[in-house]
């Protein structure tokens, strides 16, 4: 147990420290989705109904079009530098260093977007940004999961960015189904974000390993 603690923190630790050195690599999806906000008003007009009612929708396209952009090389940077084989050989079961991975991608392109939907909705002129931000909470990890998934299946396509986005945007309709529905906060909100969060937890069950499974195949 303690050399695989050891190397989870070795892991996660170096991934943190590799991420924040490449501000591009997270800043540029929030820095997408903040230019969303800020443009849909100025071309939907200044009508704050309509804003209002058309903000989640709009905010979890921008959310999930955002989530694509760091994942061509999400795993590529790792197989180039030899990263990817030396985790085969910690004293670390696969998925969990996955799922590391995949939580400290999230951590630095998904949480700043929970924290930031307050400042978001106020763009349309939303009061209460509670059930957004609780949405974007349940929704972001699962859209995480999914590009890590689709970034394993395509690690070797040349038309890699291309091929991702059309194998992810089906699996991702439920996921923007769902956050939308919660972040209106409607009486069907509750029901939104029961199934949001049981599909995040299927996907944490298994996703983690089928990445794995998908990553050892292409070192193998």
């Amino acid at each position: 147990m303690a050399p695989a603690w050891q190397g989870a923190r070795a892991l996660a630790g170096r991934e943190w420290c590799s991420s924040w050195r490449q501000p591009a690599e997270w800043l540029t999806p929030l820095a997408f989705v903040i230019g969303v906000a800020l443009m849909f008003p100025l071309g939907l007009g200044p009508e704050p109904a309509r804003l209002r009612e058309l903000a989640p929708g709009l905010l979890w396209i921008a959310a999930l079009l955002a989530s694509l952009l760091p994942l061509p090389r999400l795993f590529a940077a790792d197989l180039a530098d030899g990263s990817l084989e030396q985790w085969w050989l910690a004293p670390l079961p696969r998925p969990l260093a996955v799922a590391l991975k995949l939580a400290v991608h999230w951590g630095l392109t998904g949480l700043p977007l929970v924290l930031l939907a307050p400042l978001l909705a106020l763009a349309f002129g939303v009061d209460d940004a509670g059930p957004l931000a609780l949405s974007l909470l349940l929704g972001t990890p699962a859209l995480t999961l999914l590009g890590g998934l689709g970034a394993a299946l395509v690690l070797h396509a040349r038309a890699g960015a291309g091929l991702l986005a059309l194998l992810l945007l089906p699996l991702q309709v439920p996921v923007l189904v769902f956050g939308t529905a919660a972040a209106q906060g409607s009486s069907n909100a509750p029901a939104a974000l029961l199934l949001l969060g049981a599909w995040l937890a299927v996907l944490l069950a298994l996703v983690p390993w089928g990445i794995a499974a998908t990553l050892s195949l292409m070192l193998d």
